[in-house]
């Protein structure tokens, strides 16, 4: 093994797999929590009789939490470390689930769920930096990757669960909030005694201790010396700066351009069904295929995005997804079974590609700055998920299908521009080498080093 790339060329050991399994417990219940909202709005609408504005506050409240729980706490995931906050916003999202049980009126279910989103928006830069400061750049991809494809899991399993809880009666809503609970503790359970990030370390001088955690993961003949060496003095403010205003633009629109569609097909799901013609009993089936279709994009997915590159597969994928929201707005009358065929193809290429959000920042951003930069993205694509996602139950009322797909056309199309023009490729790169200012760029459809992209300060 070359001595200068401990991590980033040691082979998958049984940490690495355990490590993934466990930082998935985190996108798991966020799939799952800001899923099982829109099942619940069966009973929950009647019983806390909402009308459309506190409809869409509830279903954006999460996304508005996103927002500042990744902005915040990705900075102080920096600062105070990964480990600890690891702990800690898993802690949150449990009993803020159990209270959502007890709400009696929209605007406490509005505050709860944007806390709740609070929990969610800081796991996101925990979890994936925490992961990718430790696995091979082989495995990088698919590894980081399956941090959302769990999301998925997540997101299926709370329609299966949901449409299980249906059969309770009027209060089968109050069940499905409070149900994420109990994947919570589990995951508790399983974090607990997860080492701190050596990189991490590293950068904040505590050398001696990163030695420890490389004895411990690599084996005693480990040693921090062997770790590449990343910028140490990289502060807040650069994440705003030069090339790396650059890289936070492109993940924060591309970003918000993949979960436009996602969270309106989930939030929504059943009122875009009703509006295809798909009611009663068929809702909660297509619910569970959709959300089953999300899932299994993710397998071809993770397959691919080591080997033709990340920047490819957001292309082909922006390309096909915008063409079935396209065909659904110039369409929007055709047999109901033709438009969720083109719902179903969205899910499965959205599926495929929705885990590059979590790994382009990770790899574009220096570690010191990592975390940060991961929760801004994340807090840049809530902004505008949020306003869609509180306009969309409006905008099925005034415009129909037709409007909410051109909607949803253009946000993949915006995708789509902004990946050609401003994606880099980062496949099999050394961590410290994507993050760097300098990148070799790769040609959209090649492997083969085309340029070098100079920094823009």
């Amino acid at each position: 093994m070359n001595t200068q790339h401990l991590i980033d060329d040691a082979p998958l050991n049984g940490f690495h797999k355990k490590l993934t399994l466990f930082s998935c417990g985190g996108p798991f219940l966020d799939g799952y929590a800001l899923t099982i909202i829109g099942i619940a709005f069966v009973t929950l609408k009647p019983a806390l009789e909402l009308n459309s504005t506190q409809t869409g506050l509830v279903g954006a409240a999460a996304l508005i939490g996103i927002f500042i729980g990744g902005s915040v706490f990705g900075f102080v995931t920096d600062k105070i470390g990964r480990k600890t906050m690891y702990i800690a916003d898993l802690v949150l999202l449990v009993v803020l689930s159990l209270a959502s049980a007890f709400v009696e009126n929209a605007w406490q279910l509005i505050l709860l769920r944007v806390l709740l989103g609070v929990a969610i928006g800081a796991d996101y830069p925990i979890a994936s930096s925490l992961l990718a400061e430790f696995i091979p750049r082989k495995y990088r991809g698919r590894l980081l990757g399956a941090l959302f494809v769990v999301w998925a899991a997540g997101a299926a399993a709370a329609a299966v669960v949901g449409w299980g809880l249906s059969h309770l009666g009027d209060d089968a809503w109050r069940y499905m909030l409070a149900s994420p609970a109990i994947f919570g503790v589990l995951t508790l359970v399983m974090r607990a005694g997860t080492p701190e990030s050596p990189r991490w370390l590293i950068t904040k001088g505590k050398t001696a201790e990163a030695d420890v955690v490389c004895k411990q993961v690599w084996g005693p003949g480990a040693s921090v010396e062997q770790i590449a060496a990343e910028p140490s003095s990289a502060r807040f403010g650069e994440i705003f700066t030069g090339v790396y205003l650059r890289r936070l633009l492109f993940c924060g629109i591309f970003y918000t351009a993949h979960v436009i569609p996602l969270f309106a097909v989930y939030t929504f799901g059943p009122g875009i069904l009703e509006e295809m013609g798909i009611a009663g009993g068929n809702t909660y089936a297509a619910e569970v295929i959709i959300s089953a279709l999300f899932l299994v994009g993710g397998v071809p997915g993770l397959l691919l995005v080591d080997k033709i590159g990340r920047k490819t597969l957001l292309v082909v994928t922006f390309v096909i997804m915008a063409a079935c929201f396209l065909y659904m707005a110039v369409f929007p009358t055709a047999p109901p079974g033709t438009l969720l065929l083109a719902l179903c193809v969205y899910a499965v290429t959205s599926g495929a590609c929705n885990f590059i959000e979590i790994i382009y920042p990770n790899e574009l951003f220096p570690t010191p700055i990592r975390a940060s930069a991961t929760g801004v993205v994340v807090a840049i694509s809530r902004i505008g998920s949020a306003i869609s996602t509180f306009a969309l139950p409006l905008i099925l009322v005034h415009s129909g299908l037709a409007g909410v797909s051109w909607l949803l056309a253009g946000a993949n199309v915006v995708g789509l521009l902004v990946t050609v023009l401003l994606g880099e490729e980062t496949r099999g790169r050394s961590l410290s080498e994507t993050s760097a200012a300098r990148i070799t760029d790769v040609d959209v459809f090649t492997d083969d080093p085309r340029r070098t992209a100079p920094p823009l300060r």
